[in-house]
């Protein structure tokens, strides 16, 4: 009876909830069908249901292929380098702004810091391979300027970790991230920081006492779903950038499931790739969201 009472309450919410539920129904949930290609061997003429079942055997076949070592050791690397450089440059960028007094500098500074995430991955890496260009890139050319020597950045395995990193998520994505973090702010109590001026704390302090606690909530948060997406690198920056002389450094999980399933038509391999994919992102959500509860009492549930 209460039930039928808040539905009639909020049933013009409820109505508005209906094309985000089929949009999950139809593009989520249903393509969930499609996974059993993983324990098939699948062939696109028999179909999914006349395919013959193989089990385990592409799990196999993946993990005795002698890339698999690679791609999960430049997977993880690379998400680790982002989660130890990029996650916490948001945060930082947004207790910067929230500093900031001047309405036209802080509008301006935020401004120039979002626009990177409107643009497109190609076009940033069209941009990214202009700069490192081995002639005529801006970057070649101030080395020349110095006394450096040119060199051809993106065909050095060693440097395409740090030039993804740099470009892709900090330059591209740090502005664009910083507004939940500089909503987060926005919620603490002002008189907080009146009563630290009171007590003589300086800025430093102020950040440190009360506006770093304030935010831990939502770090906690994004740490979570950071952690839970370890296992999905930006492959399509990568395909963008990487050369077979940077695999050794460059190729994911993600650019391995491109080539396999799209490039060879191995669509069972590249499904039972991207199953071991999910579950271990199911795995990893799953232990941070316990250790954040035990740790600060957030999680995601």
């Amino acid at each position: 009876m209460q039930f039928v009472k808040r539905f009639q309450r909020d049933k013009v919410l409820y109505v508005l909830l209906i094309p985000f539920l089929l949009w999950y129904v139809f593009f989520i949930f249903k393509p969930m069908y499609g996974l059993q290609i993983a324990f098939k061997d699948f062939s696109v003429f028999r179909g999914i249901e006349a395919s013959r079942w193989v089990g385990l055997e592409h799990f196999r076949v993946f993990f005795e292929s002698p890339y698999f070592i690679r791609v999960l050791k430049n997977t993880l690397i690379l998400s680790l380098y982002s989660l130890a450089f990029a996650f916490p440059i948001p945060i930082v960028l947004a207790i910067l702004l929230n500093e900031l007094r001047h309405t036209f500098y802080r509008r301006a500074v935020q401004t120039l810091t979002y626009l990177p995430h409107f643009i497109s991955v190609v076009i940033v890496a069209g941009i990214v391979t202009n700069f490192l260009a081995p002639t005529s890139g801006l970057v070649n050319l101030l080395l020349e300027r110095i006394g450096g020597e040119k060199m051809y950045f993106l065909t050095i395995p060693d440097y395409f970790r740090t030039i993804f990193v740099l470009t892709f998520d900090i330059w591209k994505e740090a502005g664009f991230s910083s507004i939940v973090y500089l909503a987060a702010l926005a919620g603490i109590n002002p008189q907080l920081y009146e009563a630290a001026v009171m007590d003589g704390a300086n800025k430093f302090r102020q950040i440190w006492h009360i506006t770093l606690p304030g935010l831990l909530p939502t770090i906690m948060i994004l740490l979570i779903m950071k952690i839970g997406s370890i296992m999905d690198v930006s492959y399509e920056a990568i395909i963008l950038l990487y050369q077979p002389v940077t695999y050794e450094t460059a190729d994911v999980i993600s650019t391995y499931v491109y080539r396999a399933g799209l490039q060879e038509g191995r669509y069972d391999l590249a499904t039972a790739v991207g199953v071991f994919n999910a579950a271990i992102a199911f795995a990893l959500v799953i232990g941070a969201n316990k250790l954040s509860k035990r740790l600060t009492d957030t999680g995601l549930w």
